[in-house]
């Protein structure tokens, strides 16, 4: 059960499993309206995503904000200044009934939900599809593979809706005490190791150089905007999910890193650039370690951002990596 806010108003419960049995991906969904009633403890289920709480339900609106606490991570989102909350969220957990495998994804939609929505309930799931594969042909140095494959089939299947809206991701997939990291547009990860902030993600955006450089080789338009360059005078970011009218020129192709985990890698930050645009990656870090890494730290981080004057949807993810390190200190 996924508890989507503290207690009062009505929510939405949405709950899933992923079940990996010779080679078949099965995915069950419960959804339920529970009534207003505080949970004593928030259970958390193999597989779960969050779209965000601007729907109706009931005839009420949901809140604007919410948190969630699990094993090895946590995560607060609030709900910008748009008429529609565009971030969201996935989290599979016991990949292959392997507590050492996992993946985790913070996603931001821009021109309205579609693309988040799709991306939020189809890009880990794609993944690990990709990912049974490759371990099914003996490639398991090969995940890489599985991970790019994840994203682009994602798009493709996406774009055959016929849906103008796009998406950014960064996603994490955990597995044999390595860490795989991936990103299209602007969502960023970064890695706490012995308190010195190590951003694992570089944002696609179209003042990066070698990304201005592909978009103008294939035809692109770029203007300046504002002080903020733009593809066909549009989109400030080059890569990302969807974009059906750009994409000859936003392109789905995620950048990867691997990196060997080790006794100082302590944890991840995960967040869309509502967060990013208005604290450091430094600052993030030094208040998670004060806030040890707690749900309120990702609250702290949100309301840091917002004071600065940030109107986005903000979403923060916090993920703790000790239990993932092969070598158990």
């Amino acid at each position: 059960m996924i508890n989507s806010g503290g207690g009062g108003d009505d929510h939405l419960v949405v709950q899933e499993r992923l079940n990996i049995s010779s080679g078949e991906l099965q995915v069950n969904k419960l959804s339920c309206k529970v009534r207003k009633k505080k949970p004593a403890r928030l259970v958390i289920p193999e597989t779960f995503s969050g779209l965000g709480f601007s729907e109706m339900v009931g005839g009420e609106e949901c809140k604007k904000e919410f948190e969630v606490e699990g094993r090895d991570f946590c995560l607060a989102s609030r709900k910008g200044r748009r008429e529609v909350m565009e971030d969201g969220y996935g989290i599979i957990t016991d990949i292959m009934g392997d507590s050492k495998q996992a993946f985790f994804g913070v996603f931001d939609g821009h021109g309205g939900r579609a693309a988040m929505e799709y991306v939020v309930e189809n890009l880990g799931k794609n993944i690990i599809s990709a990912l049974g594969e490759v371990v099914k042909r003996g490639e398991d140095r090969q995940l890489e593979k599985a991970i790019k494959q994840g994203y682009l089939t994602t798009d493709k299947d996406f774009l055959c809706q016929d849906v103008s809206s796009g998406a950014c991701a960064a996603t994490v997939l955990l597995k044999d005490g390595e860490l795989y990291v991936a990103n299209v547009g602007d969502c960023r990860v970064v890695l706490s190791r012995n308190g010195v902030a190590h951003a694992l993600t570089s944002d696609h955006h179209v003042n990066r150089e070698d990304e201005r450089f592909r978009i103008e080789n294939s035809g692109g338009y770029l203007n300046c905007r504002n002080g903020v360059w733009r593809v066909q005078g549009s989109l400030a970011v080059s890569r990302a999910i969807g974009d059906l009218h750009l994409k000859e020129w936003i392109i789905s192709e995620p950048e990867i890193e691997k990196l060997q985990l080790s006794s100082d890698c302590e944890f991840l930050v995960i967040a869309s650039d509502g967060l990013w645009d208005k604290v450091t990656n430094q600052e993030a870090v030094d208040l998670i370690l004060r806030e040890k890494g707690s749900t309120e730290s990702c609250k702290k981080l949100i309301n840091i951002s917002s004071s600065r004057g940030s109107k986005d949807d903000i979403t923060v993810m916090v993920v703790h990596l000790q239990n993932f390190n092969q070598i158990q200190i």
